[in-house]
């Protein structure tokens, strides 16, 4: 098992997003990468620091990094500072935080294959993880408990591990 950590705006829509790849083993949505220890929602909202941030550990022999994280950069804007949709402020930045160095490798020929397809510097944070607080129970598998909720990521996006399968 291996885990990266994904920020990609609001993380209800990360998370049921990344919840349907086969390899995905569990997820967890949480703060990353800030100032404070054990953030609240609300201080994260009022510009905390942290990014809101998914948890993925994933079965690599099912899954690879490489396949994870162009599933990843289907659902974000690459180049978009601190905005995902509607949702602006730090908390909604990008980034790939990684827990091992020899992650590297696939992250970086991901990045230099979608700041290509960019034709710009990409405003995707990547760098370790630093931090990770665990979110309050109600944000988990939050879009799941509230099918009608908001997400940036178009609903069609939940279901192409299944429409690939077909």
């Amino acid at each position: 098992m291996k885990t990266i950590y994904l920020a990609g705006g609001c993380f209800w829509g990360m998370q049921k997003f990344i919840d349907q790849f086969p390899g995905v083993l569990n997820t967890e949505v949480g703060y990353a990468n800030g100032p404070t220890a054990h953030p609240s929602y609300r201080e994260v909202c009022d510009s905390a620091g942290h990014a809101e941030t998914v948890r993925v550990d994933y079965d690599e022999t099912v899954l690879s990094l490489r396949e994870l994280l162009q599933y990843y950069f289907m659902v974000i804007d690459p180049l978009s500072v601190n905005r995902q949709g509607m949702d602006a402020g730090v908390q909604y930045r990008t980034g790939v935080y990684y827990t091992d160095t020899s992650q590297l490798e696939e992250i970086d020929a991901v990045f230099a294959e979608q700041t290509e397809k960019a034709g710009a510097p990409l405003a995707v944070e990547k760098k370790p993880i630093e931090d990770f607080w665990s979110a309050e129970e109600y944000h988990q598998k939050y879009l799941d408990k509230n099918p009608a909720g908001y997400c940036h990521i178009p609903t069609h996006y939940f279901s192409i591990a299944k429409q690939r399968k077909e």
